[in-house]
């Protein structure tokens, strides 16, 4: 295929619509970070971790919620429609969570952004994945990972520029009487108003997924979309291939259809690498970043700016990501993210243990972070929104996507509770030997897809199982 025959301008433009769900996802997920040591105070759960750890790891009920009905409701209605679905709940959530003086609500409100955030990483790689050509689809579904970084680099800038300096020595009661105990964290969340808006206006302009159109037999927008993309003979082709892998579909997609022998193998290894990508931990320095820096021994103002630097870090790396996955492949990004975690983590768990308090754990968080942004970060994503049959992909996402969030639920929810029982030091040696094993996992496991069609590599993966 010519590539130049593809109309850029047009991929491009519907890629960065539908990413903006990794965008808010990203700062809907870390916003609580920043907002973390005064909606505390606020709520006065400082001397419960379970109660911090629920406030913390609540939405995750929600991010749950929303990919276990992605599949279904993708599979259903499109996937355009839950994008803009997904960008309502962000909106709400950001009013609510900001607006409310009751912890409940909080809690309410974190939920709801959870729904969203579970929808939109679920159906925005599947999304940017089926209107992509083979040869640039690593590339513009890590776009949906890269405005997830923005996203939480976002987050972490405006909560460093909403709150007002904390002293070093400032008591509980001071930073609860203080702007940022009684409106600062409220703004943290409010700032999330205007993108969330801004996805929802946006994403009626963008079209449904060609090959959700093929699949419930409106041929003739999905030929219009796939001519748009690629050009006649392009969308020809395409239609034909998408055709092909659904001879077997049926549009009931039920749990036996996900049993199908042909399907499990497959799906086995979705829910592994989306359990690993949130087990592996890094999740923990964004989400914990109070506990983290202050545990190296940091004050609350170096805590919010040391985000900011983590921030750009991600954001750095998941740019080079970007440059490479369609070149070195998935597989190998995986495999070198894995072992880098593992070896990152057993000396920053040492640094812990040996009192190196500062710049040396600073550095040991970067270069973790600098290695997940580059590699399990994005590329699972890739992975994910690739390796799941035609017929079943939105089913099979959904399943994925919510061992995530499980995974990611529990990891957040443990994390202060562990912190207690191993302390920081046991706490990432951990997470070290969580990444050797997936490192083990991947390598034994996972093909490499790069280059190749969605239909390609369904069928690569039929004809692994029949020799």
């Amino acid at each position: 295929m010519n590539k130049a025959n593809f109309n850029k301008q047009f991929i491009f433009w519907i890629t960065a619509v539908s990413a903006m769900g990794g965008l808010l996802f990203g700062y809907d997920w870390v916003v609580i970070g920043g907002a973390k040591p005064f909606y505390e105070r606020f709520f006065e759960i400082t001397a419960s971790p379970y109660l911090q750890g629920w406030a913390m790891s609540s939405a995750l009920i929600g991010c749950f919620l929303g990919a276990l009905t992605s599949g279904a409701l993708s599979d259903r209605f499109g996937r355009k429609i839950l994008l803009i679905f997904a960008a309502a709940l962000f909106t709400v959530s950001a009013i609510g969570t900001g607006a409310v003086n009751n912890f409940t609500l909080f809690i309410t409100y974190r939920l709801i952004g959870g729904l969203g955030i579970g929808l939109a990483s679920a159906v925005s790689p599947m999304y940017i994945a089926e209107i992509s050509p083979a040869h640039i689809r690593g590339r513009l579904v890590s776009v949906n990972q890269l405005t997830i970084v923005i996203g939480i680099l976002a987050a972490q800038t405006a909560n460093y520029l909403i709150a007002d300096k904390v002293g070093a020595n400032a008591t509980d009661a001071e930073i609860l009487n203080s702007w940022n105990g009684q409106m600062g964290w409220r703004w943290m969340f409010w700032a999330e108003v205007i993108p969330a808006s801004a996805f929802f206006i946006l994403a009626f302009f963008i079209p449904e997924s060609p090959r959700f159109l093929v699949k419930t037999g409106q041929t003739e927008k999905a030929t219009s979309i796939l001519t748009r993309i690629g050009g006649k003979a392009y969308a020809t082709e395409e239609e034909k291939n998408i055709k092909h892998t659904l001879k077997s579909f049926t549009s009931k997609i039920n749990l036996k259809v996900l049993l199908d022998k042909k399907v499990v193998p497959v799906l086995i290894i979705g829910i592994v690498l989306a359990a690993y990508q949130q087990w592996c931990g890094i999740n923990v320095i964004f989400n914990y970043a109070e506990e983290v820096f202050v545990a190296a021994g940091y004050s609350v103002d170096d805590m919010l700016f040391n985000i900011i630097i983590t921030g750009t870090v991600n954001l750095i790396f998941t740019l080079v990501a970007m440059r490479v996955v369609d070149s070195l492949g998935r597989r190998k990004l995986m495999l070198f993210g894995s072992i880098g975690l593992a070896v990152i983590y057993f000396f920053l768990g040492g640094s812990y243990m040996l009192n190196l308090d500062g710049i040396i754990v600073l550095i040991l968080v970067l270069l973790g972070i600098a290695t997940y942004a580059m590699t399990l970060a994005p590329i699972t994503w890739v992975v994910l929104s690739e390796i799941f049959p035609n017929r079943v992909r939105g089913a099979a996402m959904a399943v994925a996507t919510t061992a995530l969030w499980i995974a990611s639920f529990l990891l957040t929810y443990t994390f202060p509770v562990l912190n207690k029982l191993l302390n920081a030091g046991g706490t990432f040696w951990l997470y070290a030997l969580i990444s050797l094993f997936g490192f083990l996992f991947i390598l034994k496991k996972l093909p490499e897809t790069k280059g190749k069609s969605l239909e390609e590599i369904e069928e690569s993966f039929d004809k692994k199982r029949t020799i």
